[in-house]
Order: C-alpha cells, then structure tokens, then sequence
C-alpha cells in the first residue's frame, strides 16, 4: 500500500493533495476508505471521467475501499461551468442518468472481498432535508467570503453570465457529501480532478469544524490537455462518450489509435494497466518508429476492452482491418460495419451508377477524368476488390448487408456508399 502514491505521481496522477505526508501514511497504514464523485449532467460519462474511473480502480487495487457516488442530488443543480450556467433536468431525467452512469461505473470496481467497493447516491442524505435544516446544519459553517475564492465561482464572478445561488450553493452540497460519508462509512479521503479542488477542500473544511478530531485528505488528479491545446476527450464529432451508443465502440477505437504521438506516452501512463516496463517498451516504440503507432494500437485495445468487453473489441479490430483490405468484409456482422462506415465519408444513393461517378460523389476523386485515372493506375477498390472498369456500375449483389459499398482510393483513402430506398 506504500508505493501507490509513487505510482500516481510515476503515472502523472498526482497534482496535489491537502498533506502528502499525511496521506502517505494513512494510505500506508490503510486500508483507507475514499470516495469519488460522478454527477449524472448527461446519459452518459465519457472519456474524460475515465481518468477517475481507473484511478479509483487503481486504490482499489492498492487494497483501498471505494465508494463512488453518483450524485442524483448534485445532478440535478450541477458544478458550476466556467463560462455559463447550466441547464437544469428534472428530476426524472436525473433518475435515469442515475441508473445508467451506475452501470458504466460498476464494472471497473470489485463489490466482493475486504475491500469491496460500495455505490452511493447523495440523494439518500438530501432527499428528506428540509431548506431550513440545511442552512442550520450545513450552510453555517461555510463562510461567504471563502467559497468567493473557488476559481469555478471566480470565473463565473468575472464573466458576464455571473452566477447563481443555485450553483454557488455546490460547493455545500459536496462538502455535505464527503461529510455524510464519513459518519456513515469511515471516508477518509476524497479523490477528484484538479479543477474540483474548491469543492474537495470545502468538505474538508465541514468536517473539521463538526467532527475536529477527524484526519480526511483531499487527492486531485491533473486535467488532461491535448498537445494542441484542445480539450481532451473531444473528437472532430464531439465528445468521446462511454455509452456504445453515443459513441459506437469502432469511434471509441478510432479514438486513441489516432492519439497524437505528441500525447500517447502521457495518456499511456493515466490510462493503461500495464507495468512500467511495458509502457516504457512502447513509449521506446513510439520513438523509434512512429509511423507504425504501436503505443496507440496498444491503448486503443486495452481501453475498448475494458470499456466495451473483449468480443466488442475483437470485431472492431477485425473491422478496422477488413476495411484496408486486411480482413473480409463479408464477415463483419451489419452493426460493426455501419458503425465504422460511419466514421469515413459516405454518401447516399437511391442508385448504383458507374464506378466514375460514385467516386467522385464521395469524394476520393476530383472529376470524372480523374477518377478514370485512379482506375487505370490500379488504385480503385470496391469492397476490397480491385476494379479494371470503371465506366460499369457495381452490382446490386455486392452490397454489402443489401445496403454498403466499401469504395478504397489506394492504401489509405476510403468512402463508403449507402443504397437507400429513396
């Protein structure tokens, strides 16, 4: 239990906590009792929460209890945003996101043996709350000119959105939670991203001013930037999500294997399970032959395995080769295909007309005469299919699941056609 913290910060998951030689030893003396947060905003968590998701994990497998909280309180008022406030969902809607971000979460923690993680929803403790117990009981203790400070609430002072009590009143409510969590389970420690370090600290402050004997720490990990600068967890379509329906199981693939080398040694290190000798092996790889990104191919197996199961990998990968002409097309069930035809560009059809002109309709030709050239040169492709005619149309027969063609301009350039029923 000692070395975890030095596995965090090797990892590049430690960025700070309130006493670190006071967390080092009540994680070496453990086991420790510590909760994360989830609020369920959305029907879905995505990429960016799975940097908590597998470091609660991680505690958990250095012998540590988790208990992870899906706020079915807190989702309904929201962490304040730097730039606005957010919309408001009712209570129903929050219920079910409840019950879905749950389930994604579940699957990464053990609910058995001495340290078997533990679900909770914050709702239990508000629910029956009146307004007038929680500014009695709660928001007494919390000092205005404190919680003016919290850079969530400072930004918001400075935009001109301003903020509402509604959201400045957050950070009470998981300073509550942390609070309600330690009477009622024994946590002592509360793990978070960085930017929620406001909101970690308020619920240390809480605690030690009704239970002054209490020794709880607060553990925030770094936000993840992409080298560009951009946001990490977006993709050119949005927001990478965890739900296969948001975000099919081929995009989430796609996702890291196209991490920039710039980004993969850091994402490596955050996300991956595996030992530092294999991740130091692969972040060798990446220097030496970059092309061949080996370290992307790597996370990208283990992340949608974990995410999405084995099988859901298997025929992913088997898609993603059978497109470049790897692997057989027709044996890609009709789900796995849409999904990753989705992510190329594809035009519909109500008819099949020449090869020419689906070509250029796609876009890997810029004219007739120089899809005509594509075809003379050899670099046509239907279906993995090497086309010497280009003036005839493909057959209704080779669509594939009665409604895709796979349309390949050389190694790496591909389209998709789908015959609709017009």
């Amino acid at each position: 239990m000692t070395e975890i913290v030095d596995e965090l910060k090797w990892r590049g998951l430690f960025a700070q906590s309130t006493d670190e030689d006071a967390l080092r030893k009540a994680l070496a003396d453990g086991p420790v009792t510590f909760y994360c947060g989830f609020d369920p905003t959305a029907a879905s968590l995505h990429v960016g929460h799975l940097v908590q998701v597998l470091t609660v994990r991680r505690l958990q497998q250095a012998g540590h209890r988790p208990l992870a909280l899906v706020g079915g309180a807190t989702g309904q008022i929201g962490d304040p945003r730097p730039t606005a406030e957010r919309t408001l969902n009712d209570p129903e809607t929050v219920a079910n996101w409840v019950t879905r971000l749950r389930s994604q979460i579940e699957p990464f923690l053990s609910f058995e043996g001495a340290n078997a993680a533990v679900m909770v929803n914050n709702l239990d403790w508000t629910a029956g709350m009146s307004a007038i117990e929680f500014l009695r009981d709660i928001g007494k203790h919390f000092r205005v000119n404190k919680m003016l400070t919290k850079d969530s609430v400072a930004r918001r002072l400075e935009s001109q959105e301003g903020i509402s009590y509604t959201e400045f009143s957050y950070q009470l409510l998981q300073g509550m939670d942390f609070l309600e969590l330690y009477r009622r389970y024994g946590c002592t420690l509360q793990q978070g991203g960085s930017d929620q370090w406001g909101n970690l600290t308020a619920g240390i402050d809480l605690i030690h001013r009704l239970e002054p004997a209490a020794e709880v720490h607060a553990l925030a990990t770094p936000l993840m930037v992409k080298a560009d600068g951009t946001k990490f967890g977006k993709s050119e379509s949005g927001a990478v999500w965890l739900d296969p329906e948001m975000t099919t199981p081929y995009a989430f693939y796609q996702f890291w294997l196209n991490v920039d080398d710039r980004d993969i040694s850091t994402y490596m290190r955050i996300l991956s399970f595996r030992s530092r000798a294999e991740l130091e092996e692969l972040e060798k790889l990446t220097e030496e032959r970059p092309q061949a990104r080996t370290a992307q191919r790597a996370l990208a197996e283990e992340l949608t395995t974990l995410v999405h199961g084995a099988e859901q990998c298997a025929s992913v990968i088997a898609a993603s080769k059978a497109l470049f002409g790897q692997g057989e097309l027709g044996d890609l069930d009709e789900a796995t295909l849409s999904a990753a035809l989705s992510e190329v560009p594809h035009a519909e059809v109500t008819e099949l007309g020449p090869l020419v002109d689906l070509l250029v309709e796609v876009g890997l030709a810029p004219s007739k005469s120089g899809a005509r050239r594509t075809v003379k040169e050899g670099g046509a492709y239907v279906n993995n299919v090497k086309v010497v005619d280009g003036e005839a149309a493909p057959a209704r027969e080779e669509l594939l699941h009665g409604r895709w063609l796979v349309l390949r301009r050389g190694k790496k350039n591909l389209a998709a056609i789908e015959v609709t029923a017009g």
